[in-house]
Parts: structure tokens; C-alpha cells; sequence
């Protein structure tokens, strides 16, 4: 099981967070830059001849998405914050939808008092 870890500390809008993705998966040059192109790179986790990624599992596997310093960044970005949690639902949403299995698993605490 592959983990990728997203020191979200760094992530300020929407540019960073878009860098900061890219960097860490290996996106390719052509990436949009938008939720839709990162759906799109992340559809393919487990598909590495497609060249979307870098970072790859195993067909059946699923990666975990750790998000550091998560209460910061959801009171710092909460746009940024949702969008991570609605898209990764929507890979996963969208592979099952196609017979296939989810590819990814969110991983962070978020204090319900801050």
C-alpha cells in the first residue's frame, strides 16, 4: 500500500496546491492546472503506461492520500480543503461506476473543534 504524504502547510491557493501536487505525483507537463485535469491524473494511479503519474499501485490497490496539518489548511484554504475530499470521492466514485475499484483513501485528522 503506497502512501503519498501532503505537507498541506505549504499549500496557499490555488496555484501552490496545483504545484504541490504535480511535484509530488509526477504529473505530466501537459496537466491543466484545474480539479478537473487532477481528476483526471489521478483516475490513472494504477494505469502507469497511460504516463499521468509518477507515483503508481497495483491494480486492486488503493493509494492513501495523507493530508499534514489539515486544521490549518481547511481554515487557511477551505475551497482548496473540499475540492480534495469531493474529487478523491469522485475518482473513486467514477472506477466503480466503471466495474473497477476505488484507487484512493484519505488519510488525516481534522480537530472538530477548530
Amino acid at each position: 500500500m503506497a502512501v503519498v504524504r501532503i505537507d498541506a502547510s505549504r499549500i496557499k491557493d490555488w496555484e501552490t496546491f496545483h504545484n504541490i501536487f504535480a511535484e509530488k505525483f509526477g504529473f505530466p507537463d501537459f496537466y491543466g492546472r484545474n480539479m478537473e485535469a487532477w481528476i483526471d491524473c489521478m483516475s490513472y494511479l494504477d494505469e502507469p503506461e497511460a504516463h499521468m503519474t509518477s507515483v503508481h499501485i497495483a491494480p486492486g490497490e488503493v493509494m492513501i492520500l495523507h493530508l499534514q496539518d489539515v486544521d490549518n489548511f481547511a481554515k487557511r484554504c477551505p475551497t482548496q480543503y473540499e475540492a480534495i475530499i469531493e474529487c478523491a470521492a469522485f475518482v473513486n466514485w467514477r472506477r466503480i461506476e466503471e466495474g473497477g475499484s476505488a484507487l484512493l483513501a484519505l488519510s488525516f485528522y481534522k480537530n472538530p473543534s477548530q
